[in-house]
């Protein structure tokens, strides 16, 4: 593998969901010049990239995930002029940006869509997926929406019916029309001549559709979605083709990266999608499946690394804007002595790791009452689902009103511990979790073997312990990290010499690192090692 530095493979992203980061102008909204007076912050913190949630302009009915424009940039959050001072500043400080790329479908607010449901002949019309009525008023076929019922929408006006696979005011594109596949490579290009360096491309691999239309097969599931084998509305061949020249724009523009949302993810659909002549990367959600066990996230890791050989390199992601955070997921301890675990774990695997504003500190999902609900789905499926705004609740930066986020009520609820767990808080406690994540983003800045080395999970451990190593040349590196709740004694690999260890990084301030006769070491609860095992 090549020692030059590669930003996407060698360094780590940082996602932003930006109506929840800072907020400028104090409307109560996170903006792009929100974002750019804590390009510093980030910088110290150590990120290579960040990834920014749509800020185009948009109608809103999913938060920004429903375009009305491609090529804007949504009054909530500034203008062309803000954003291409983000560039600038963020660029003057080593950090790529990248954009979240909505191509599946649009906003029904969308001028296209306003042209095709004119009527039948519109030259709009087959932008998208219009069908007349199957067996006098019945939909096209059995095709349902993620968001709940039918995926096919009727119109009175024009007598047909328009699919969307998400909610009905995001209706689908039609990708094989040619003109639209034109149009959307030519917002890849818009962006990348703006200055953009990568994209993440939204649920890509649903982009085309069965010709036919034919009907799902059934499945056992208890919702209608879930009912579904989702072999004709998703994952067509003709998907193929298109990521290789989505592929060859990019590489043509320098070093930009793709990485794609895998709809429907399994870790053999991501690695389908990903590698030389396709996307640099694609999302495998098994990850953030798992429970907190050590064995479970060892099979998970493992099947991850042997897809990805020879040619692959893996992403890992622990939290996003879509799924419940981790500390809460998995009921971290408010000492984050479990949250440092996985930390460790996430900078020091083999691949790309991503993580989410906030992650650094340790936020918690908010708890929202069923009037303070703003996310479709929760608000049509709660109480049984409760949406994912938990997860999108103002960054916390210090102890002053509304987290230092706004001077006003902002758009979602602060979550109530701001007071104690903020941004201003850790950089003052040496051995806080944000100190932890910039300790270990600096180790693995400098260690060659954790950014770009080989994988080697270690057997023969205590069930709650996961080890491997990463070796890059002669530098080889240990990682043992406590799942548990109790002590955990470790042995080393037989071929280390105990007497040349040296500490790299210690989850555990507390704890010196103590390594017995029998060469074993003694893990605390909770804790994290990292150790440079290089002159064994």
């Amino acid at each position: 593998m090549s020692d030059e530095y590669i930003w996407w493979r060698d360094g780590i992203i940082y996602q932003i969901y930006p109506r929840s980061f800072m907020d400028a102008n104090n409307d109560g909204v996170g903006d792009l010049k929100g974002i750019i007076t804590h390009l510093d912050y980030l910088a110290d913190l150590g990120v290579d990239a960040i990834w920014l949630s749509p800020v185009y302009p948009s109608p809103d009915k999913d938060f920004g995930y429903d375009v009305s424009n491609y090529v804007d940039i949504d009054p909530r959050f500034g203008n062309m002029a803000d954003f291409d001072e983000l560039i600038s500043a963020a660029h003057h400080r080593q950090i790529r940006v990248m954009m979240d790329l909505v191509l599946n479908h649009t906003s029904d607010q969308h001028p296209w869509f306003q042209q095709s449901r004119r009527s039948q002949d519109n030259p709009y019309r087959d932008w998208y997926l219009w069908r007349p009525c199957r067996g006098g008023s019945k939909p096209p076929n059995n095709w349902q929406s993620v968001f709940g019922g039918k995926g096919w929408e009727y119109d009175l006006k024009t007598g047909e019916y328009y699919f969307h696979i998400f909610l009905r005011e995001q209706p689908d594109l039609n990708w094989r029309n040619p003109e639209v596949r034109a149009a959307m490579l030519n917002v890849f290009r818009f962006w990348l001549d703006r200055g953009v360096d990568g994209f993440r491309l939204d649920v890509f691999n649903g982009y085309f559709k069965d010709a036919a239309l034919r009907d799902n097969p059934g499945r056992f599931g208890l919702r209608g979605f879930d009912r579904q084998q989702h072999i004709y509305d998703a994952d067509q061949p003709e998907l193929l083709p298109l990521l290789g020249e989505i592929r060859t724009m990019l590489d043509s523009h320098g070093s930009n990266y793709a990485v794609g949302e895998t709809f429907l993810s399994s870790p053999e659909k991501a690695l389908k999608y990903s590698g030389p002549g396709k996307l640099h990367a694609a999302f495998n959600f098994k990850v953030t499946q798992q429970r907190w066990q050590a064995a479970r996230f060892a099979r998970c890791i493992w099947e991850w690394e042997e897809l990805n050989q020879p040619d692959g390199w893996p992403s890992y992601v622990l939290n996003n804007h879509d799924i419940p955070r981790s500390t809460t997921r998995y009921h971290f301890d408010l000492a984050d002595r479990m949250a440092k675990v996985a930390a460790a774990m996430l900078l020091t695997l083999r691949g790309t790791p991503f993580m989410y504003y906030g992650e650094e500190i340790g936020m918690r999902d908010v708890r929202l009452s069923r009037t303070d609900i703003m996310d479709p789905p929760g608000k049509k499926y709660w109480p049984l689902y409760k949406g994912r705004d938990g997860c999108r609740a103002p960054m916390q930066w210090n102890d002053h009103p509304q987290a230092g986020f706004s001077t006003v009520k902002p758009w979602l609820k602060v979550h109530p511990e701001y007071r104690k767990r903020n941004v201003q808080q850790q950089l003052a406690d040496p051995d806080s979790l944000l100190n932890f994540y910039r300790a270990a983003i600096r180790l693995r800045r400098n260690t060659p073997a954790l950014t770009r080395g080989t994988f080697r999970l270690l057997e023969g451990m205590p069930s709650s312990v996961l080890a491997y190593i990463r070796e890059q040349n002669s530098q080889k590196v240990l990682v043992i990290l406590n799942f548990g709740t109790g002590r955990a004694v470790t042995p080393f690999p037989e071929w280390v010499n105990t007497r040349s260890v040296k500490l790299l990084l210690n989850s555990r301030a507390e704890n010196e690192l103590a390594i017995s006769p029998n060469e074993r070491i003694t893990l605390a609860p909770a804790q994290a090692l990292i150790l440079d095992v290089s002159q064994a």
